[in-house]
């Protein structure tokens, strides 16, 4: 399959992007949107991005089918990843989630279209409209897609002109889903562009900068306060800067939920995209019970990683990614020889997988790629204080309890700084409607009249 050069992404390597044609392409980014977007109603727009979604997960699907097969190549995922990833991404992308996003964050379907009543407002004398950005700029970081991809659909959803923007060399999983939306709606397509550069060019970017309304941002720490200081003040910046996820297993789970059931999701969780991304889990905090010990239950997932590999390999690893994880299979190999309540488990043949289990509570960042810390805990107190040198970073807490318990531990996890409280397994797969860092999704792109009658 030969995909057309409609993006500049699409072009060859030796074509890279200049400052002019950034410009140019802003400009007709927005003269497009006013032809052909701009007064699109939010029932067409939803019912196109939801025919888009189901064609990907049809197995005869032309552009699926090609992201499958060079997926591997470009984005280092192999294909089994791959298609989990897609899968359930774009399985959850219908008609009706769409519709709730947009009634969850706005108060009424119709509310990007024309003026609304206001259901809170008994006295029905004042009507509100909400507007997307005429130019929106998105700055991706890595290959994970899910959060560009994301992007795209609240950007169609707020007919926005749209500019991705990826890191050299990661364009390929956002220039299939732009190419995904030009090839169901060609007139939506050239609302829409993606290109790649290395990050830092303070020409291009001043050039993007200038043109947008409004910049959403994901990357490093550093990066976010880098443009920060560069954006302009008349600028909306939305950043989305470092985080990191784990999960806390009850004694009352492992009694009552089964303990096969609770390893497979766990599994679920640790190799879906390879563990890259702010949502996959760096630590399992299981508590201590007689029935299964923790370190029991370390040893079991190590054995369900072992199996896991088997169906669904981790792929290869650059060499930084490889020294990465034997260096630090070397400090657990020595630890755990003269360390009581120290124990480590690793594939034999690589670094496929390492399960390391510890008595410490204290939250420790993962090596990625299917590397896990499990760690014992007597009770949710020590799991907050264990997690404290991440307070403010922690973005997802998966959570495997009984019900009874569950509500006082969501709203413990709550007032200690977690946004998001998800079932084991379904780490990598949030709802659209989710509310990224606590904030809406929706909501934080548009501005609003409010006509007072």
């Amino acid at each position: 399959m030969k995909l057309p050069n409609y993006f500049l992404a699409d072009m060859a390597p030796d074509q890279p992007v200049d400052a002019n044609v950034l410009r140019e392409a802003c400009l007709t980014l927005k003269r497009n949107r006013r032809h052909y977007l701009q007064e699109r109603s939010t029932p067409t727009l939803i019912r196109t991005i939801a025919n888009v979604a189901e064609n990907w997960t049809l197995p005869t699907y032309p552009i699926r089918q090609w992201t499958l097969e060079q997926g591997p190549k470009e984005t280092g995922f192999p294909i089994q990843t791959l298609t989990r990833g897609v899968d359930q991404f774009m399985s959850q992308v219908n008609e009706s989630q769409l519709q709730a996003l947009i009634e969850q964050d706005l108060g009424h379907l119709k509310r990007l279209d024309q003026p609304c009543l206001n259901p809170s407002d008994p006295s029905g004398q004042r009507m509100s409209m909400a507007f997307g950005p005429e130019l929106m700029v998105h700055i991706g970081a890595g290959m994970l897609p899910n959060a560009i991809w994301t992007h795209m659909i609240l950007g169609v959803l707020t007919k926005s002109a749209q500019l991705i923007k990826c890191p050299s060399g990661a364009s390929f999983l956002a220039r299939m889903f732009a190419h995904s939306l030009y090839d169901a709606d060609p007139k939506l397509g050239t609302c829409l562009e993606v290109a790649e550069w290395k990050g830092g060019d303070h020409e291009l970017e001043s050039v993007v900068f200038e043109e947008a309304d409004t910049i959403t941002a994901t990357g490093s720490d550093a990066t976010l306060q880098e443009i920060h200081q560069r954006v302009p003040h008349d600028k909306t910046l939305l950043s989305y800067g470092h985080k990191v996820s784990g999960a806390w297993i009850t004694k009352g789970a492992l009694e009552g939920l089964g303990t096969r059931k609770l390893l497979h999701k766990v599994v679920d969780d640790i190799v879906a995209w390879n563990q890259m991304g702010c949502l996959s889990p760096h630590v399992i905090y299981v508590e201590d019970n007689p029935d299964l010990p923790p370190i029991q239950f370390a040893e079991r997932l190590a054995d369900a990683l072992r199996d896991r590999e088997v169906e669904e390999p981790r792929g290869p690893l650059n060499a930084t990614s490889s020294a990465r994880i034997a260096s630090r299979r070397s400090f657990y190999a020595i630890r755990s020889a003269h360390t009581p309540g120290t124990a480590f488990w690793e594939s034999s043949d690589g670094t496929e997988w390492t399960v390391v289990y510890e008595e410490d509570p204290i939250f420790q960042t993962s090596c990625l790629n299917r590397f896990i810390y499990v760690k014992k805990v007597e009770s949710l107190k020590q799991v907050i204080d264990g997690m404290e040198n991440m307070h403010g970073k922690v973005s997802t807490m998966a959570l495997a309890a009984m019900p009874i318990e569950a509500e006082a531990i969501i709203e413990v996890l709550g007032q200690w700084g977690v946004s998001r409280v998800c079932s084991l397994g379904t780490m990598q797969t949030p709802p659209l409607g989710w509310r990224h860092d606590g904030r809406p999704a929706l909501a934080d792109l548009v501005r609003w009249i409010d006509w007072e009658i």
